[in-house]
Formats: C-alpha cells, sequence, structure tokens
C-alpha cells in the first residue's frame, strides 16, 4: 500500500489560494481488520506536552521503594520459615497442601523480586536519581543478586529504546518477517506441518518463552538482530566485544561480569551454609518467577495484534515509542511492578521519569497522542494466549508491517 496524497489548500497557509499536495499518514490493516493510521505527531509534540515537575527525580524516595521491596521479601520469608510453615506441619503433614503452600511463598518473593528488577531497570535509565554513579551502583547491585549483567543490558536496552519497533535496529522482540517464518517452519518439516496450527503447539511454545526466554536471550540473543560478520557464539550479554555493544563499553560489560561472578559466589556460600533447599526455595524458584514475569510483561508491552512496525524508511522515534501499549495488571501492577506495565508508553518517549511521576505524564501525552495511544483492561493470560496465537510474523508492502499468522486468527494468514 503506498502512501497517500490529497491535493487542495494548505491548512497552514489557508489565506492561500494555489493548490498543494497534502501527505496523508499512511495506513495499513492490522491483524484484527481494522485500519491502522501511522502517527503524524513529533517527539516535540509529545515532551512539550509533559509537565516539568514530572520529570523531578528524588533520590530519597527511589530509595524508600528499594528498602521497601526488600524489607518486604526479608519479612516475608521470616514469617513464613519461622511462624507460618511451623504451624502448618503441626496441623498437617499432606504433601499436596505443603508444596501448594511453598509455591505460594516462592510467588510472592517472585513478584517483590521482579519489582526490585525494575527498580534496578530504573536505575539503568537514570531515572533513579539525579546521581549517575547512585544509578550505577544500585542498579548494578540489584540486578547482579537477580543474576542481571547490569551494564551490558543497559547499554542494550538503550539502544532498544533508541529504535523501538525498527525492524533492523531494534533490540528484542523483533518480529520475523513472512519469509523468515516460512524459513523457520520448513527446517522443522513434517513435524511443523502437522503442529503449526494448533493449540498444543502454541501451548508448548508458549510455556518455552515464559520459561527460558530471558536466559537465552542473555546468552544466545534470542529474538534480537542477526550479525551476520560475527560468530554467533559472540552474540551474548557477556563478551567483552559482543556486537550488541559498543567497543568503548567494554570494561562495563567486565563489571557486568563481575556482578555476576560475585552473586554466583554468595551463592556458593548460601548453598555451603544453609544448604540445597534454602538456596531452592528462597532464591532459584523466585528467581525463575522473575524471569518469567520479565518476558510476560516485556511481550506483551511489544506484541499486539494491533500494533505496527516500520522498517527503516517509514520509521521515526515517534512512530516507534507508539508502537507500545499500555496494559492493567490489578493490585500488582502499580503497587509491586511499580507501574512499568500501566505506563509504558510514556516510558518509551521519555524514559527518565520516573515510576512514581510517570501516571500524570502519561495522562499529558494522552492529548497528544489520541487515537494512536493503545491501551489495553483485558485480562493479560487472555492477551497473552491471543498475542502469541496472533501474532508469529509481520507483512506489508509499504514500510508499515503489522502482524499475521497462520493460526487463522483475524485476516491475512499464510500459506501453509
Amino acid at each position: 500500500m503506498s502512501a497517500v496524497t490529497v491535493t487542495g489548500s494548505d491548512p497552514k497557509n489557508r489565506g492561500s489560494s494555489s493548490n498543494t499536495e497534502q501527505e496523508v499518514p499512511k495506513v495499513a490493516i492490522d491483524t484484527n481488520g481494522n485500519v491502522f493510521s501511522v502517527p503524524d505527531f513529533t517527539i516535540k509534540d509529545i515532551l512539550g506536552a509533559i509537565p516539568h515537575e514530572c520529570y523531578e527525580r528524588r533520590l530519597a524516595t527511589s530509595l524508600y521503594y528499594v528498602f521497601r521491596d526488600i524489607f518486604c521479601m526479608l519479612t516475608t520469608g521470616y514469617l513464613t520459615h519461622k511462624i507460618l510453615y511451623p504451624l502448618l506441619i503441626s496441623y498437617t503433614s499432606n504433601s499436596i497442601i505443603k508444596f501448594t503452600f511453598w509455591a505460594l511463598y516462592t510467588y510472592v518473593q517472585g513478584l517483590f523480586g521482579t519489582g526490585i528488577w525494575v527498580l534496578a531497570h530504573e536505575c539503568g535509565h537514570q531515572a533513579f536519581s539525579d546521581y549517575g554513579i547512585v544509578n550505577d551502583f544500585v542498579g548494578w547491585t540489584l540486578h547482579s543478586y537477580l543474576m542481571v549483567p547490569y551494564f551490558s543490558w543497559k547499554y542494550s536496552h538503550g539502544k532498544h529504546h533508541k529504535a523501538t519497533g525498527h525492524m533492523t535496529r531494534d533490540m528484542v522482540f523483533v518480529p520475523a518477517t513472512k519469509e523468515e517464518f516460512k524459513k523457520s517452519r520448513n527446517f522443522f518439516g513434517n513435524l511443523a506441518e502437522y503442529s503449526e496450527d494448533s493449540p498444543l503447539r502454541t501451548l508448548y511454545e508458549l510455556l518455552v518463552q515464559q520459561l527460558g526466554g530471558w536466559i537465552a536471550y542473555l546468552f544466545v540473543n534470542v529474538t534480537g538482530q542477526p550479525y551476520p560478520d560475527v560468530p554467533s557464539w559472540k552474540w551474548n550479554h557477556f563478551w567483552l566485544t559482543s556486537p550488541l555493544f559498543e567497543q568503548r563499553d567494554a570494561l562495563y560489560i567486565f563489571l557486568s561480569d563481575l556482578g555476576i561472578l560475585t552473586q554466583g559466589i554468595v551463592l556458593t556460600l548460601w548453598y555451603k551454609k544453609f544448604g540445597g533447599w534454602s538456596l531452592f526455595i528462597n532464591w532459584f524458584v523466585p528467581y525463575i518467577w522473575v524471569n518469567h514475569w520479565l518476558v510476560f510483561i516485556t511481550f506483551l508491552q511489544h506484541t499486539d495484534p494491533t500494533m505496527p512496525h516500520y522498517n527503516a524508511e517509514e520509521w521515526t522515534f515517534a512512530k516507534g515509542a507508539a508502537a507500545t501499549i499500555d496494559r492493567k495488571f490489578g493490585f500488582i501492577g502499580p503497587h509491586i511492578f511499580h507501574d512499568i506495565i500501566e505506563t509504558h508508553v510514556l516510558h518509551h518517549y521519555c524514559s527518565r521519569i520516573p515510576f512514581y511521576n510517570a501516571r500524570p505524564a502519561s495522562e499529558a501525552i494522552k492529548k497528544v497522542m489520541g487515537k494512536h495511544y493503545r491501551s489495553s483492561d483485558e485480562n493479560m493470560w487472555k492477551s497473552l494466549w491471543k498475542s502469541f496465537r496472533s501474532c508469529q510474523y509481520v507483512d506489508g508492502d509499504n514500510g508499515v508491517l503489522m502482524f499475521r499468522n497462520i493460526n487463522n486468527c483475524g485476516v491475512g494468514a499464510a500459506e501453509k
């Protein structure tokens, strides 16, 4: 679909009798069959609408949330081990009940761990405080505890923000094109032919993504950009000269690796002093929960049947940042995950605004974005299934690429 133009009077020069051609924003058909119109506002329009006070970063406020989340984790651990579990086993020895008890405990700890992860993410964007060295120290400490290479991810994530929705420059959840998708399916031969559109296969791939997606991204750059001129074993967040980073970043990549090594030593000492069960139930399982939430949140922020991607010629920063979506996650989203779900569109326009100022800033940019602001109050678990079924690859012939699938969801299904 090519760009559309109309002939008529220039709205910026209505007193002129001359006719000019005014370009109309491109359009495309989304997966649901609705017309998507490319945004026509600028980043200057967006930033100009945000109240000045929203940019204020308060170190005391940010540190309060760090210590609050750590306190919640420690208190939950103490109450569980010292009071609740002894009380439970005094009444029952049923294995199913005990399993459910510990599953609930790790779930709660995983929620607070994700909150800590989000605060470290604030540090990486320098939204934590006005002091860069404080931001990086706090971020490095918190992320290292969760086995996240702080500076490495900070740099790759920063590139993601600079090129969101760009097909050849974005850094994560870059969708396959129609040709790439068909090629990947052909690789699996008959297995793909007989199972590719089945809900069971969708469930299997969804579980793989949720349980291993974050680790795979760190180690092998899954869903990231290819680097054909560099050996694939270097496409990770730990190699000092990985193509994910610039050469000048090597020292900071080393510091990231040092943080991981230090935490590895801490976990080893933990195991030797308190045993495998303590390490497993208090750190490892909550760590898996954190990894799940990261993929869950990030996937749904950047994947939706209504969401576009752009080729290099069509992309602009303002268009790419609008190719995100705000969602709602009940009490957990604003109170434990620090609004990272509910104010993500704003975050892509100005990532240095701290989360506690993001709500008023979001309201301000909605007035500029108008119909281009994207949000959903659908249950996120339902959205996860629908998006995974509907958004398998992107296709388009005018520089605006929309999600398509082979699961008979919506329009434009590919040939199997």
